[in-house]
Order: structure tokens, then sequence, then C-alpha cells
């Protein structure tokens, strides 16, 4: 039995690992510590592996409107969202130590050339690529307001503060404290207009993306790692009842890393 930092005590836990070797070996060795169950029946989960598949994991847990704290230990390269591995039962008691972090997914809502409708979630954000050479011409608007006419170039992203630091910070947009409240608005090579730079949104906005002659300059739509071909047009907004708590060991929380990632060089 586990029992957490605010006084939540974690009788079942359920382990999922990617099914690299190195992660399959750690779950090997954990697999004698305690009495793993199924994530369906768990109260919180522990994650072996790397970003991709704590990502992987959080977004199945979202499909399947699980709300499980969880704990990842890194297995993979960077591992921002994991806490570092270390081999032994310990994890358990660095469990019961460890910092809840809540994130929010972006809820995306897609309408095809064909007009078609589909519905995806995002983590890290949601971004607008152009297919082909030819430039992507994309209106924004927020709050049913449009803000650009046209925006021109490889397309457009909007983030959240865990993306942040992630293809966002790539492409020239802000790191977001996490408690910030924010979302951000990052065009990607822009054209026109030129000087524009993107914005810093409150997390409470709703955007949107319509593409401006879509059959001859197309446009796919990604949602962290789903892919959705010849949009029309997006609506974006923060989906808080798909809220999601991840859990870091102390000092090393999410927040932390957000502030330090602006000084690293």
């Amino acid at each position: 039995m586990t029992k957490g930092a605010a006084g939540n005590t974690f009788a079942r836990l359920a382990l999922l690992a990617s099914p690299t070797e190195r992660a399959q070996e750690a779950a090997q060795a954990l697999a004698e510590c305690t009495q793993w169950v199924p994530l369906e029946q768990a109260q919180a989960a522990v994650v072996l592996g790397g970003d991709g598949f704590m990502l992987e994991t959080m977004h199945r847990m979202i499909d399947a409107a699980l709300q499980l704290p969880i704990y990842g230990l890194n297995l993979g390269t960077v591992g921002f969202l994991m806490n570092r591995y270390t081999k032994g039962c310990r994890v358990l008691d660095r469990i019961a130590k460890a910092r809840p972090i809540a994130v929010s997914p972006l809820r995306m809502e897609a309408v095809t050339q064909n007009g078609t409708s589909e519905g995806f979630y995002a983590i890290n954000e949601v971004s607008l690529l152009r297919e082909t050479r030819q430039t992507a011409k994309i209106e924004i608007s927020v709050n049913e307001r449009v803000r650009i006419a046209e925006l021109a170039g490889d397309g457009v992203l909007l983030a959240t503060p865990v993306g942040s630091t992630a293809y966002n910070y790539s492409a020239g947009g802000p790191i977001l404290p996490l408690d910030s409240q924010t979302l951000a608005l990052t065009p990607l090579s822009p054209f026109r207009p030129r000087r524009w730079r993107g914005a810093i949104l409150p997390d409470r906005s709703r955007v949107t993306f319509r593409v401006l002659d879509p059959a001859k300059r197309p446009v796919s739509a990604v949602a962290d790692q789903k892919e959705l071909r010849d949009v029309a047009e997006l609506h974006l907004r923060i989906d808080r009842t798909r809220e999601l708590t991840l859990l870091f060991d102390p000092g090393h929380a999410l927040d932390e890393r957000i502030v330090a990632e602006q000084f690293a060089y």
C-alpha cells in the first residue's frame, strides 16, 4: 500500500512498460515489489519508458476517461515528463512522497474538406502543416473574433504549457510556466504577416483555424501523435473534464523543469 503526499493511499498500482528492452527489463525487476493490477482496476499507475510512451499512456487514459495519478520512470532519452529511474522497490516510497501536477489537454474538433468531423485530444500541441509545396493560408480567430485574416507560411500551432518546451519552442514560441493558465499560439515559418511572431492566450480561449483555399493549398492537422489530412477548419479549447495528474519527485517537478529549460544553452 502506497500513501501519497496529499494523504491519498494507493492500494492498487498498475505497471505499464514500453516495449523497449530497457523498459521491459525494469518491469521484470519491479514485478515482485507489489501486487500490480490492470490499469482499469488501479488507483495510480507507474509508467516505464520515455516521453513518447508517457504521452501514449496519457492518451490511452483520456480515451478511456480514466483520471488516475501517473508516476513515470525515465527509461527513454529526454524524459521531460518522467522521474529518474533507480533500481529496486524504493519506487513505492518515492510515489508516496511525490508531488502532483495537474495537466489539462486540448480538445480539437476538426472538419475536413469532404465535410466529415473528427475529434482528438492533445497534451502537447495541435499543429497545422502544409501538405504540399504550396504555402498554407490560414485564418485565425480567438473567441469568435478574427485576429489574423490570412497567415501565410508553413502552418501554425497551439501549445499547452506542457508542450511549450517541445515543437513550440523549436519553432520560436515562448516557454510557458505550468501554472500560467496560458496557451502559446505560434506561427511556423511565417511569410505574411512578416512581423507577427505569435501570441500568448488565456487558456480559457477558444481558438479557430480556418484553411483558406484548402483544395489548392491542403493542410493537415496533428494532435500530438495523431494526424488528420485535408482539414478545412479546426476548433480548439482546453478540456478540464479530462484533466490528468502527473506525480514527480520533490525537487524534480514539471514546473521546475519548465523554468530550468529557459536557462538551457
